[in-house]
């Protein structure tokens, strides 16, 4: 155990004492009664204290320390009081919870500033002040701090002693000041914000393995995060993804996290344990809650310095704690511009795709085309933007399936903004970007295209076609290229089209701004979306973006701009009218053709059938063009509302995906992290890179904290040059001088 990590001496259980279960048990001496947990002290008020001890009762509840039925045996009071004392916490607190039936509630309404006082007072007396310290802090007589604490419930003994610095005491005072009485503890609270620098508390309990005493007071309220405590352990299950510890707290996602939430507590759980234990449960292969349940959380825990990882629940309700703070936008755009300080060079081609995500739920939401799948469903859609590497930089949940012609031009004006308004980048994007207009608005946001043509065009002589060569990437390429200059919107664009012809002849016409490269570099930037691609398939696999972080919908805005449908019915019926038309001209030529060559066997036959196939090419022709006028009349967008009358619209909740998104793209970069300091010290780490660093993390470790060390000794792999890989690996983090979050524990790798 680290010096840090404080001792408090723990009671022995007294005599004659009335269990309420296995664990939770009190004992009633004179006027005086002490509630035990794990042999804690949980509660100590007189017996005559009504308000005290329903609060202690209903506090064993809401904690899950003891059922309602066991509580109202062992207290003598019926499972209806114990309900009725809940409801009056939470209406009136401390002075409501214990008044009579019927009687006024008289000073229910309790002032404010004395609640924050007594928080503030009770915060320092377990924090190790004295009452003089106290009174002097506060401005207050010591007589009324001793008669608030023994309104409290303090006893002086056992009482914990703590090293306080000066400056972390006024830090606390000012924290505690802002925040609700003791009753409003565990409910909702708007977060304060958290100091850059301030560390964790002390924890209160002696065994890593048994946290009580942190968790009851997260419960009182007096706990913002449980301060990780690591016990010695021979072989821990995964432990090895304390590797991903460095590259995640060089990442900046937990300060900055910090900055943009503040505090998600009073909590055991807080919101750099929640972090750190979704991030490393990423990297496990457990981007899921639910598939917590395949684990042992007492063993998952020890690697996080904790008796136990938060469970399905647990972890569900942090994850729908912070998305209800409304903050992962800002999240995601503080670690873009972190990424984009590191990765800079990185920059000068970005791949822009959409990646759908299907809904099957029961509600009626919007649907998008499924590429895989080749059908439109109801779908939502994510845009990742990676840059030239393939690594991700932010991602952008769409409401409701936007398109893409929509949303980049939104999503580059944050780029630019990001990276300053000269840098050149090219833009690189598929089909679903295709628009003229668009290319002229991002020529216009300095912002290079490159992306194929879309549509038909006529085919290239082979002959024109030229082998070009290059060592690209590190690595030999070679395309058969042409390359030529084309005009769009009547001349007014002008790109430079450069076409790829493949063994089997097929052709691909490419479009680009950028007339300063080379052809084979722009066709290699090109077809090097498969980089995005395989990242995509990657994420699915291994980090599941496609699963749906909840069903939970909100009403659409009706207001919204969607295409008119009733256009898209007259397109559709222009489509097939043009093929009628066109399979009735091929008709008309062959009955031409047939009496030319005298296969006609008279003339009246030939002239029935040429004037039946003009009349029906006349008739079609006038509904085409009653088609296209019609077409014309109508809008090519509509507000929501008018497109789908009498219809409730709906839309997937965005805010909890996002946020889960960032997250595991927060895991890949990681990850990405850690194969490029290995690839130095391992020849296939381009093909191996990824395997090898995830036998690292799921391979088993001895956990030590030793002195102002956390040493972690990882198992040998599966071979030589692997093991050696890791060994090289450990040294790399071991130079970073990385301390475990929430500690002052500088952490050390090796390899047996």
């Amino acid at each position: 155990m680290s010096p840090e990590q404080k001792e408090l001496i723990r009671l022995d259980p007294p005599s004659g004492f009335v269990f309420v279960n296995d664990h939770v048990y009190f004992s009633t001496e004179g006027t005086e009664r002490v509630i035990f947990v794990h042999g804690v002290v949980f509660a100590h008020h007189d017996i005559a204290d009504r308000a005290a001890e329903a609060y202690a009762m209903v506090s064993l509840f809401e904690t899950g320390y003891a059922s309602q039925n066991d509580i109202a045996r062992a207290f003598k009071v019926s499972a209806r009081s114990l309900r009725r004392y809940q409801e009056r916490l939470e209406a009136g607190g401390l002075a409501a919870i214990a008044r009579p039936d019927g009687r006024p509630s008289g000073d229910s309404q309790e002032p404010a500033k004395r609640r924050q006082r007594d928080q503030t007072i009770l915060r320092l007396k377990v924090k190790g002040f004295s009452n003089r310290a106290i009174a002097g802090k506060l401005g207050l007589d010591e007589k009324i701090v001793r008669r608030r604490l023994r309104h409290l419930g303090w006893k002086a003994s056992p009482e914990p002693a703590f090293a306080f610095s000066e400056s972390e005491s006024a830090k606390d005072i000012t924290d505690v000041s802002e925040q609700a009485g003791l009753h409003n503890a565990g409910r909702r609270q708007k977060p304060r914000a958290i100091d850059e620098a301030e560390s964790a508390p002390l924890s209160m309990d002696l065994n890593p393995l048994d946290r009580s005493m942190d968790r009851l007071l997260a419960a009182m309220g007096l706990l913002d995060d449980a301060t990780p405590m690591f016990a010695k352990a021979s072989s821990i299950p995964r432990a090895g993804v304390l590797l991903a510890v460095p590259p995640l707290v060089a990442s900046g996602l937990l300060s900055v996290a910090r900055k943009i939430y503040g505090s998600i507590g009073p909590a055991f759980y807080g919101l750099r344990t929640t972090l750190v234990a979704y991030i490393l449960l990423a990297l496990l292969r457990i981007p899921r809650p639910e598939t917590l349940k395949e684990y042992a959380p007492d063993d998952l825990g020890r690697i996080v310095g904790l008796d136990r990882m938060p469970e399905v629940k647990t972890l569900r309700r942090k994850l729908s704690r912070l998305a209800s703070l409304k903050g992962s936008w800002e999240l995601g755009r503080e670690m873009a511009i972190r990424r984009i300080r590191e990765r800079g060079r990185l920059l000068g081609f970005l791949y822009v795709d959409g990646h759908v995500r299907a809904y099957h739920g029961k509600h009626t939401i919007a649907k998008g085309y499924d590429t895989r799948k080749r059908l439109a469903v109801p779908a939502t859609t994510d845009y990742w933007i990676n840059d030239r590497a393939g690594d991700p930089l932010f991602v952008v949940t769409a409401d409701a399936n936007s398109a893409m012609t929509k949303m980049l031009v939104p999503i580059l004006a944050q780029v630019r903004e990001w990276i300053g308004p000269d840098r050149r980048v090219t833009v690189v994007f598929d089909r679903g970007g295709w628009s003229p207009k668009l290319f002229c608005e991002l020529l216009v946001m300095k912002f290079d295209i490159l992306t194929y043509r879309k549509g038909r065009m006529r085919q290239i002589a082979r002959k024109r076609f030229i082998l070009r060569k290059a060592r690209l990437d590190g690595r030999p390429v070679k395309y058969l290229l042409h390359d030529k200059a084309v005009r769009f919107l009547r001349g007014k664009l002008r790109l430079r089209q450069v076409t790829r012809l493949t063994e089997n002849g097929h052709q691909t016409p490419v479009l680009t701004s950028r007339w300063d490269l080379r052809d084979i570099v722009i066709a290699h930037r090109m077809f090097e979306r498969w980089r995005q691609e395989n990242f995509f398939k990657y994420m699915r696999q291994e980090f599941l973006i496609d699963a749906l972080a909840d069903y939970e919908v909100e009403p659409d805005d009706p207001a919204r701009s969607v295409s008119n449908p009733a256009r898209k019915e007259v397109d559709k019926q222009l489509r097939l009218a043009r093929a009628k038309l066109r399979e009735l001209q091929e008709t008309y030529g062959s009955t031409a053709l047939d009496y030319l060559d005298g296969r006609s066997p008279t003339i009246r036959s030939f002239t029935a059938a040429e004037k039946k196939i003009r009349r029906e090419i006349a008739e079609i022709r006038d509904r085409i063009a009653e088609l296209a006028a019609r077409r014309k009349s109508l809008p090519a967008r509509v507000p929501l509302a008018e497109a789908h009358p009498g219809q409730e619209m709906l839309k997937l909740s965005t805010e909890r995906k996002h946020l889960t998104n960032i997250l595991k793209m927060v895991a890949y970069q990681i990850e990405s992290e850690l194969v490029g300091q290995v690839r130095p010290h391992y020849a296939r780490a381009e093909d191996e890179g990824r395997t090898l660093i995830q036998a690292a993390l799921q391979s088993p470790a001895a956990i030590e904290p030793v002195g102002n060390e956390l040493r972690v000794t990882l198992r040998p792999l599966s071979s030589p040059h692997r093991s050696k890989a890791l060994a090289a690996l450990c040294g790399t983090l071991n130079q970073t001088g990385t301390q475990f979050p929430g500690t002052k524990l500088t952490m050390r790798f090796s390899v047996e």
